[in-house]
This record gives C-alpha cells, structure tokens and sequence, in this order.
C-alpha cells in the first residue's frame, strides 16, 4: 500500500512547490494501491501544491446525445429535439481521461467550466482566473484555461500516463503556423436561459487531428521529441513514471513541431503520421 506521506514525497521530489499551478494526466493502475483510494492522491496533491496552489484537468463529459454528431449536420436538430440536455455540473467525466478526473470533479471546491466538448475541473487559489468565461468555441485555444495555464507558468504533470494523452499540445494546434488546419462543428442539446437549445460548438479537430492524416499519434511523437531533450523533470510517484514539464514549454516545441512537420505535408509523407 502507498501511502499520501510516500504520494506527496514523490511528487514533490519532481519539483512541484507550494504555490505552483499544475495540471494534471494520471492513471490510478500505473500508481498502485493507494491509502484511502484516489481520494489519497488527491490529498497528498493538495498537500503538495500548498494553500496558494492550483489543480487542473481535462474532463471533458459521457453525453448521451453524442452521437448526433457523427450523423450530418442537417438531420442533428431533429435528432436532439428529446435527448437529455447536458448538465456540466452532473455529467461525469469522458471515460477516456480516466477515473481520478471525475475524482476531482465531484471534490468539494471543484469549479467546472460549462462546455461539453471541452470541459475543464480545477480547484485552488487560480482556479477561477483559469476557468472564468472560458471560450465557447476553440475551447482549447486563445483565452481557454490552457492558454492561460501556460500564461501562468504552470506546469503539466503526467503520472502514468499515455503518451498521446498531453492536452495543452491541442493549444499548440492553435499557436502552429499550418495552412488549412481541419476543423469540426458539434451540437449539443444545453439548459439555456430560456431553456433547453441546440447549441454548436466549432473548434479545431480534435479527434482526428488539424491536418488529415493516417499513421503514428503525432501527440505522443511531440512528447517523446520534447522529453528526448531532458528539459523535463522525471521520476516516479508511486509505481508509475512520472514527468514534471513547463506547460508554456511543451506548448511552444509543440507548435514549432506541426509547424515544421505539417507546411510541406505531402500524400507520402501522410501515411507516417496520425492524431487521434
């Protein structure tokens, strides 16, 4: 059993202080048992980041109704005129970002942002210069809570996670110079002022990437390229390897890469490259 005492030794061993605003990607398996379950990592984080620190994620949400989306754009109004309206304080977490992140968002304290396609958690002294009027469109690019994280010299620290799983390089497909970025449009039946409405959200592909392409995740190529340069901080918390990285770091590498990789994109080079 790990212990919260051996949980926040581990994550401050990293580099995360008292004060520092962080974001977080974690598996709860790669860790191991913890005392007291998630909730002790969320304890020993708290303990970690002090009074005056800031915990973020991505919790994006399960709707029901999404599969609208994959049908077009002209039968979506009908097909939502009786779904379930969205509730972004009720709906749990998209499962794919994993259990701890719907840990963090029922936690008391935790202030949620309203968008379904694009959902942000946090808790602690930012938490509301994060998620304050957060875009409703390109929720992941200028003024979103990723933009201001990096804003904030915050930091992004990955516990077991995934390499394709580094949410501030959708930021990143907003700084890159890319001609032609492929971008996407979402409906969502959402409580309005006047009650229930279809609402569209437009934003930058975010599941199948900026530039369509068939191959390897460029996101985990980007991660792999940027900790290749040791300007991240690595170590263990718990059983899982663990990385402390510069999110306004990460973020600029990242747009330099697509930049780079994406300008000159041609049908053969395509085929060795995809974003999910």
């Amino acid at each position: 059993m790990i212990t919260v005492e051996q949980l926040q030794r581990d994550i401050t061993a990293l580099g995360v202080v008292p004060g520092d605003t962080v974001m977080l990607h974690v598996s709860l398996r790669a860790i191991g048992p913890i005392e007291h379950g998630p909730a002790g990592l969320l304890e020993a984080l708290t303990a970690s980041l002090g009074d005056d620190g800031t915990l973020l994620m991505i919790l994006g949400a399960e709707i029901t109704h999404d599969w609208v989306n994959k049908r077009p754009e002209a039968e979506r109004a009908a097909l939502l005129a009786d779904a379930p309206v969205f509730d972004p304080l009720q709906a749990p977490v998209f499962c794919e970002v994993g259990y701890f992140a719907e840990v963090l968002r029922t936690a008391t304290g935790t202030r949620v942002t309203d968008n379904p396609s694009g959902r942000f958690g946090a808790r602690g002294r930012l938490a509301e210069a994060l998620l304050h009027d957060a875009p409703w469109h390109d929720y992941y690019g200028p003024g979103s809570p990723l933009a201001r994280l990096c804003e904030a010299d915050g930091k992004i620290l990955r516990i077991g996670a995934n390499p394709d799983t580094t949410t501030v390089l959708h930021y990143a497909e907003y700084l890159a110079d890319v001609p032609n970025k492929r971008r996407v449009r979402r409906h969502y039946r959402c409580q309005g002022p006047e009650g229930p409405s279809v609402r569209a959200v437009e934003c930058l592909d975010d599941e199948e990437g900026i530039v369509h392409i068939d191959g390897e995740d460029y996101f985990a190529r980007i991660l792999n390229e940027y900790l290749a340069l040791d300007r991240a901080r690595r170590g263990h918390v718990g059983n899982a390897p663990a990385t402390l990285i510069r999110a306004a770091d990460i973020a600029a590498f990242g747009a330099r890469w697509m930049t780079e990789e994406f300008r000159t994109l041609t049908p053969s080079t395509a085929a060795n490259l995809h974003r999910r």
